[in-house]
């Protein structure tokens, strides 16, 4: 059975029409990389837990903030890896200088053996539609352009 995940997709409106919230990962692999790797904040979905749950609760692991609100299903998305996302909107406002991301131990370099804590995330930025298109992973950019769809919106 593939590993299941959950996240949420945070927007809110702006000048040109809205922007999306998202989270670059922590960590030295992933240090010197922008394009194609930032990703809406998300995590595993735990045993019995329902995706909605998960996703709130990942949401508040990856950057210190609590969501309030209904999310609106955007819908299960099969990564390259195989994972399955699945994936929520909800409309909101988050100041970049409240995000705190939490640590997990990783190991590095790869099969080293040596365990090193690194942050979650490294930094969160808003952006338009078609900056984070360019800026997320290959695998989730069809959550941005399902969250377009339900707003009845292109990306430019």
């Amino acid at each position: 059975m593939p590993k299941r995940s959950a996240g949420v997709l945070l927007y809110r409106p702006s000048a040109h029409g809205f922007d999306v919230f998202l989270v670059h990962p922590g960590g030295p692999f992933w240090a010197r990389k922008d394009d194609g790797a930032w990703s809406i904040p998300k995590g595993e979905i735990g045993d019995g837990e329902d995706p909605e749950s998960a996703a709130k609760r990942e949401f508040a692991e990856e950057t210190g903030v609590a969501l309030t609100g209904e999310l609106t299903p955007l819908g299960v998305f099969k990564q390259p890896s195989g994972k399955l996302v699945a994936a929520f909107a909800l409309e909101g406002d988050i100041a970049l200088s409240c995000v705190q991301s939490n640590d997990c131990k990783i190991e590095w370099p790869p099969k080293s053996g040596r365990m090193i804590d690194i942050p979650e995330i490294d930094r969160a930025g808003w952006f338009t539609p078609q900056e984070a298109l360019a800026k997320i992973t290959k695998g989730q950019r069809p959550i941005i352009e399902a969250l377009l769809s339900k707003l009845k919106l292109s990306p430019e």
